[in-house]
């Protein structure tokens, strides 16, 4: 049960949106932060160039009135801190300078940022630091450029920086902020990932929903139960599988319906010689018959067509499996078939019958196995006679088909025609138009099912036509059987 499980395919599509929704969660997550990021550390770049420029003229007085930098560390850091601030405490210099207040009231708002103040000398020496990290060490050119020079007299004494404090420390408000930040993008990745999982979920049994009645209805058919048919209503890939396997299914259908059909048949055209054959010897073993000439002609006479339904079962067999052997060879079409023709020519007269052809000049020779065609040409001329009346025609044409490439050959009678019910079945099996015909008049309903196999295997085509068909008496014939055959590579 849980292979049956792993293998499922909802789980492997539940396991696929999973995965997918934990990498865009982290694509995502990651990008987002990183962003929001790199926004914030511009933000607060910006504004804290534009805390240092107002801070830069207050410390140009400062060094205008010390003339030195001695003491800015703790006017820094007083900077930071929301007590009132008087420049030269310690110096001597007394609290009526002003700056103090006006300090607060500028730069009293950035106690509670994790502001950062940095202080260099025109050498790029650190000589303040909010921080005490940097005191004594030198800072690079491109450092230099994202502070704010301090002149004095027209002359640059110092540059002063102002940056935030470390963005990944939680305990100042940039941290804080970023902190808050991350943890409402992961929350958000995580309600996004429960509710697409959810939708996930919901379209993965839409999706499988269709497979599982297909699953279901393939069992049933493989139990033999032939009439089942799957409903998927949709237009795409899934309604498209449906349509087929319902056309499978009806196919397979139809086999089995063909199938036991003629076995039926089978069992019912090898009765009639058997029983004959049966009847013969028990009359002439109870005596009521005797053990002549004559009944040994018709024994011989009922084997015979034994022999012939069992060959044509052969021959049908061996083409449905592809392994009919065709000795192909190059054929002068017209002279094969007068051949043939001059054959039946007795036949026909006994049955006064007249027998012609009506070939076209000049036909290209053929690729064909002359014994398979004979037999084919047998068959139609054969079927012709049985349903010509006395005194009737048949005709057998012969034309190129130049755009096809292809030669047609026809059999035409002026018998009485098909019925337009029977003509698209005539090719099939033990099929019989005039269903009063016993066997011995009619056939043994094989000969046009072979002549089909025949002509296929030859990679042509055969076709019937009825004038009936058409509701046209006007054409001077019954019935026409063609056929197509290839004519020769070379020719």
């Amino acid at each position: 049960m849980r292979v049956m499980l792993r293998n499922s395919l909802f789980f492997k599509l539940i396991g696929a949106f999973l995965f997918v929704i934990a990498v865009g969660g982290l694509v995502i997550s990651v990008i987002v932060s990183q962003a929001t990021h790199s926004a914030f550390s511009l933000y607060t770049t910006r504004s804290s160039q534009v805390w240092a420029q107002r801070l830069a003229p207050d410390l140009a007085d400062y060094y205008a009135q010390a003339n030195t930098w001695q003491g800015v560390e703790a006017v820094l850091q007083s900077t930071l801190s929301t007590s009132a601030i008087g420049l030269g405490q310690g110096q001597g210099q007394g609290q009526g300078r002003g700056y103090g207040a006006r300090w607060q009231a500028a730069y009293g708002v950035m106690a509670g940022t994790g502001m950062r103040l940095i202080l260099a000398d025109p050498n790029g020496l650190v000589i303040g630091d909010t921080q005490n990290k940097l005191v004594g060490q030198h800072l690079a050119a491109s450092e230099l450029k994202n502070g704010v020079a301090i002149s004095v007299n027209g002359g640059v004494v110092g540059t002063l920086i102002v940056t935030p404090n470390d963005l990944t420390n939680a305990n100042t408000p940039a941290g804080q902020f970023l902190a808050s930040v991350n943890q409402a993008i992961i929350g958000s990745a995580v309600i996004a990932a429960i509710i697409a999982l959810i939708l996930g979920g919901i379209l993965a049994f839409q999706i499988t929903s269709p497979l599982r009645r297909l699953e279901k209805a393939a069992v049933a058919i493989g139990s033999g139960d032939l009439t089942q048919r799957v409903n998927i209503p949709s237009r795409d890939e899934f309604g498209k599988l449906g349509e087929t396997f319902n056309g499978m299914a009806e196919s397979l259908a139809n086999a089995e319906n063909q199938r036991q059909a003629m076995v039926a048949d089978v069992a019912h055209e090898l009765r009639t010689p058997l029983a004959a054959i049966q009847a013969t010897l028990e009359g002439v073993q109870d005596g009521i018959l005797p053990m002549n000439d004559e009944q040994v002609n018709a024994l011989y006479s009922e084997t015979m067509l034994l022999n012939r339904l069992v060959g044509d079962l052969k021959l049908l067999s061996l083409a449905d499996a592809g392994q009919l052997r065709l000795e192909k060879q190059a054929v002068e079409p017209a002279a094969f078939i007068q051949q043939i023709v001059d054959r039946a020519r007795p036949q026909a007269e006994q049955k006064h019958i007249h027998l012609e052809t009506n070939l076209q000049p000049g036909l290209p020779p053929v690729w064909i196995d002359g014994d398979r065609i004979a037999q084919v040409l047998n068959n139609l001329i054969g079927n012709a006679l049985r349903y010509t009346p006395e005194g009737g025609r048949i005709t057998i044409r012969g034309s190129h088909l130049k755009p096809a490439n292809r030669i047609e050959i026809s059999v035409e009678d002026t018998g009485s025609g098909i019925d337009p019910a029977d003509l698209p079945s005539i090719f099939e099996r033990f099929y019989r138009a005039d269903k009063s015909r016993t066997r011995a008049s009619g056939g043994s309903g094989l000969g046009l099912a072979i002549v089909k196999q025949l002509v296929e295997a030859h990679d042509g085509s055969v076709r019937a036509e009825s004038p009936i068909a058409r509701d046209d008496h006007r054409q001077g014939y019954g019935a026409r059987l063609v056929f197509t055959l290839p004519i020769h590579p070379k020719a």
